[in-house]
C-alpha cells in the first residue's frame, strides 16, 4: 500500500506553498520509512519551487536537510532500528553500478542520482517528494545515522550546506598549515568558516560588507579582509591556499585569483551559472592555479562529516520557523536575512 502523506507543496512557479496531500511509495523491503521531525530551508528549494533551473515539476514538496526518527523499516534492512535519529539529504538513490557509485561518490553518479525531490524514482518511475512533509521513504543506502551528541534542530542543514562545503575540504586535504579563505558569509560560508577551522587551517573570511568581523571571528575566522578595500586585498596577494566561494550569484574571481598562492585553487561551491566577468587566463597560467568546482558529498562521505560534527561539536546556526511560514521565509532568505539557516519544525504541519 502507498502511503498518503501531508505536507507542503510549490504547485506553480508563481504560486506560494501551500498545504497539500500526497502518495508516497508503498516500502520495499530495503527502505525505511522515516517520520520527519525537522527539515532545513535551502536556498535550491526557491530556485527549484520557482523554476528558476527550468525543469521544476509540479506539484513539488521541497526540502533536501531531514531530520526524522525512524518509524518502520523493511524486511532486510539490517543497518537501521526503530526510534532512531536519523538524516536524509540530497539524494535518495543512485544508479548503483557506474564509476562513480562504486567510489561511494553517488553525487556524481553518471546516469544521474535520485534526488530528494523534483526526481523520478529510478525503480517505478513515481515522483520524489522532499522533507516539506509528514513522512518520507527511503532506501537504507540513502540513509544516514545521526548522533544523539548532536543537536537535532540545528542538524539538519548539515544534510546540505554542511556537506557541500565539508566536501571539498576533505577532497583538497585542507589541513594544518593550509592558509584558507572563504568567499561570503551566509549558509554555506558560517560552515565553511566553522569546517576550516576545525581542520587545523588558517582561516579567512572575504566579505563585501563592514561590520561583519565579530560574527566572523565567532565562528571560527582568524582574519577577515574587505574585498572592496584594495589595500586589504593588496595585502594578502599571493596568500591563500585554497579559496572556498560560497556566493551563489554572479561576481568577478579576478580579483580573489590574485590571493592565492602558485598552485592555489579556488573552488567553486555557490555558483551553478556563467561566469561573468570572464576569467583572466593569465593569472591562471602564471602562477598554475585552478579554478574548481565541487557539488555535494557522497553518502559515506556525509556520514563521515555528520561524525566529525558530533566529535567536534559543530552545527548550523539556525532560526527555527513554523511551516506556515515558508512563504515569508523565502523572502527573507532572499534578502539574507536568516543567521544562517532557516529550519522547519514538522511538528508545525499538524495545524497547517
Amino acid at each position: 500500500m502507498t502511503l498518503n502523506v501531508r505536507g507542503f507543496a510549490a504547485l506553480s512557479a508563481d504560486a506560494p506553498l501551500a498545504p497539500h496531500n500526497f502518495v508516497r511509495r508503498d516500502p520495499r523491503d530495503t527502505d525505511v520509512v522515516i517520520d520527519i521531525l525537522y527539515c532545513g530551508v535551502c536556498h535550491s528549494d526557491i530556485h527549484q519551487a520557482r523554476n528558476e533551473w527550468h525543469q521544476s515539476i509540479y506539484p513539488m514538496v521541497p526540502g533536501h536537510e531531514i531530520i526524522g526518527r525512524v518509524k518502520q523499516v523493511g524486511a532486510k534492512v539490517s543497518n537501521f532500528k526503530v526510534g532512531e535519529f536519523v538524516g536524509v539529504g540530497c539524494m535518495v538513490d543512485s544508479c548503483q553500478h557506474c564509476e562513480s557509485c562504486a567510489e561511494s561518490l553517488e553525487q556524481y553518479c553518471e546516469e544521474g542520482a535520485t534526488m530528494t525531490y523534483n526526481s523520478y524514482d529510478r525503480h517505478d518511475n513515481m515522483m520524489t517528494y522532499g522533507g516539506y512533509s509528514e513522512q518520507i521513504v527511503v532506501a537504507e543506502k540513502f540513509v544516514l545515522h545521526v548522533s544523539e551528541k548532536l543537536d537535532i534542530k540545528s542538524a539538519a542543514p548539515l544534510l546540505c550546506a554542511g556537506i557541500t562545503t565539508f566536501s571539498p575540504l576533505k577532497h583538497w586535504k585542507v589541513g594544518k598549515g593550509h592558509k584558507v579563505a572563504v568567499v561570503g558569509l551566509g549558509g554555506l560560508g558560517h560552515m565553511g568558516l566553522k569546517f576550516a577551522k576545525a581542520l587545523g587551517a588558517d582561516v579567512t573570511l572575504f566579505t563585501r560588507s563592514k561590520g561583519k568581523e565579530q560574527e566572523a571571528y565567532r565562528l571560527g575566522a582568524d582574519h577577515v579582509v574587505l574585498s572592496t578595500d584594495e589595500e586589504q586585498m593588496a595585502a594578502v596577494k599571493s596568500h591563500f591556499d585554497f579559496i572556498l566561494d560560497t556566493v551563489p550569484n554572479a561576481h568577478d574571481l579576478n580579483p580573489y585569483l590574485d590571493t592565492l598562492k602558485r598552485d592555489g585553487t579556488h573552488i567553486l561551491v555557490g555558483l551553478i551559472e556563467p561566469i561573468e566577468p570572464a576569467l583572466h587566463s593569465g593569472k591562471l597560467v602564471m602562477g598554475r592555479k585552478t579554478v574548481a568546482g565541487s557539488l555535494i558529498g557522497g553518502i559515506a562521505e556525509t556520514q563521515e562529516m555528520l561524525d566529525f560534527c558530533a566529535e567536534h561539536g559543530i552545527t548550523c546556526d539556525v532560526e527555527m520557523i513554523d511551516m506556515q511560514d515558508i512563504n515569508g521565509a523565502y523572502e527573507r532568505m532572499l534578502k539574507s536575512d536568516v543567521k544562517y539557516r532557516f529550519v522547519v519544525d514538522m511538528a508545525s504541519l499538524k495545524n497547517a
